[in-house]
């Protein structure tokens, strides 16, 4: 996919509406305003515009002891550049048999064609039962990944991901995943200078490696299981060197083939996807933030090579390392 900022015609910041039903969770509502609300040019202007609206103004329950009231209507998402659905755990129709209910149709039919729509958790069913994840690759929080997929044949569940990037529609694990999401969208819109800059505001990781399987309960308990964390801080302190698999098995004292293997259990990804992404990212800090030639920020990122980095991060970012640079240039270009 590639990294390019979504433009908005208006001029005004990027308009996210995020549509709240009955049932709502508070958590996952709170979280676009959160990562959104906190995105800033280099100049100091905010980037997006967050408002929230419901089908029907006025309170909306949720899954706390309080309803949260809403005085924006369905309107405000034909004015949307992005919506995003938080989770909800209403209609229950929509859970029960993955039909919208009546009017709601006519609520989603407000949203312009080429909005850019997110799901947070189960928004997912929103998304799906209106047709919009049909034939596409989508997850949801991993205890209702089997019901989506029963509910919604036609959708490729993934229930392992934290997150799924198809272009114009995104889609996210559960809880703490939307936040992995949003800083996803702000990194792909502005770059990694901006998704930092939020991410340290908000006192979180700017990435999480590996997906939610690491999170889903296991039969067998993994308490006696060692960590991978010391072979993981090792490798990432010599990114620019080469990096054996035999090298990072021994920082944890254990063979090859058990490394691995716990490694995918704690990360959920292999080593060599994990240090892949890892240099990716180092290249795209050295992309952002410096004048170094593509040459010397192949060899400090550990690829070796420009061609060697040019196709790893043309598969992660969807653009060659050139382009990424004139768009993500630290001193404000193309934000």
């Amino acid at each position: 996919m590639a990294a390019v900022p979504q433009e908005n015609p208006r001029g005004a910041p990027h308009r996210v509406a995020v549509l709240a039903f009955p049932g709502v969770i508070p958590f996952e509502l709170s979280i676009p305003h959160r990562i959104f609300g906190r995105a800033f040019s280099a100049g100091g202007e905010p980037l997006y515009e967050v408002i929230t609206c419901t089908a029907v103004p006025g309170p909306v329950s949720t899954t706390a002891d309080f309803a949260v009231y809403v005085d924006r209507g369905p309107e405000t998402l034909g004015e949307a550049d992005t919506v995003i659905v938080p989770a909800a755990y209403e209609p229950p129709e929509l859970f029960r048999e993955g039909r919208l209910p009546g009017g709601l149709a006519e609520v989603l039919g407000q949203i312009r064609p080429g909005t850019r729509l997110a799901s947070i958790c189960t928004g997912s069913f929103l998304l799906a039962a209106a047709g919009y994840l049909d034939g596409r690759p989508a997850t949801t929080h991993w205890s209702w990944a089997d019901r989506l997929q029963r509910l919604f044949p036609s959708v490729r569940v993934d229930p392992d991901v934290l997150y799924i990037d198809d272009g114009d529609v995104l889609t996210s694990a559960g809880v703490a995943a939307g936040i992995d999401l949003c800083l996803h969208m702000v990194r792909r819109d502005h770059g990694a200078a901006v998704a930092n800059d939020v991410a340290r505001r908000s006192v979180v990781p700017p990435h999480r490696d590996g997906g939610q399987a690491q999170y889903i309960r296991r039969p067998v308990p993994e308490a006696r299981s060692a960590t991978t964390s010391m072979a993981r801080d090792w490798a990432l302190e010599r990114l620019h060197e080469p990096i054996r698999l035999r090298d990072m098995a021994e920082r944890e004292s254990m063979s090859v083939r058990t490394f691995t293997r716990r490694f995918r259990e704690k990360v959920g990804v292999s080593p060599g996807q994990w240090l892949t992404r890892q240099r990716v990212e180092r290249a795209r800090h050295l992309l952002e933030s410096t004048d170094l030639s593509v040459d010397q920020v192949a060899r400090d990122s550990g690829f070796g090579t420009a061609q060697s980095m040019r196709q790893h991060v043309q598969a992660v970012l969807g653009v060659a390392p050139t382009v990424y640079r004139r768009t993500f240039r630290a001193d404000g270009a193309g934000v």
